[in-house]
């Protein structure tokens, strides 16, 4: 199994190590003991892009800490619809292994700075909180109800003392 984190900065309002973040996300993924390769995205942004995000896909104004991204299909094998399962060309065969997009996480830097400024912790630590959070979204979990707020609180804490700086 592998895992890829594809880890970009394209924001200079704060100062990111990216290396660091892919590197906790792929920890993070790498412990939830996923199936086959997989794919995540983790891409640092300025408050302009992170603002018009979340407009367009969560309908809120202004920009947010972070957003995730999961991509819910399965990957569509190539070639031709009559050659699905088929052994003719184009056909996927067992030992293709086409890996599992799990979807993107999105983190404004800008936003984390004034976030952390407000809970007396440095940006990194928030960084490595939304990089842990966006993927437990990717994951599936979620803090709509009180009940999934309270596991998914808990398994952030959980990957934060594992793998978090203080760990290093």
């Amino acid at each position: 199994m592998a895992i890829d984190v594809f880890a970009a900065d394209e924001q200079n309002a704060e100062r990111i190590d990216v290396a660091r973040f892919g590197n906790l996300a792929r920890r993070v993924l790498e412990f939830c003991d996923l199936k086959g390769d997989v794919e995540v995205s983790l891409l640092f942004v300025d408050e302009v892009s992170m603002a018009e995000l979340n407009e367009k896909f969560m309908d809120e104004t202004g920009p947010t800490d972070v957003l995730a991204f999961p991509i819910d299909e399965e990957p569509e094998p190539g070639g031709r619809v009559p050659d699905v399962g088929g052994t003719g060309p184009g056909g996927p065969t067992e030992d293709d292994e086409i890996p599992y997009l799990l979807g993107d996480v999105v983190i404004c830097p800008a936003v984390a700075a004034r976030n952390a400024a407000e809970r007396t912790a440095t940006l990194d630590d928030e960084i490595e909180l939304l990089v842990v959070h966006g993927i437990l979204h990717l994951l599936g979990m979620d803090h709509e109800e009180d009940d999934e707020a309270e596991r998914m609180e808990t398994r952030q804490k959980d990957l934060l003392g594992r793998f978090g700086s203080s760990t290093e």
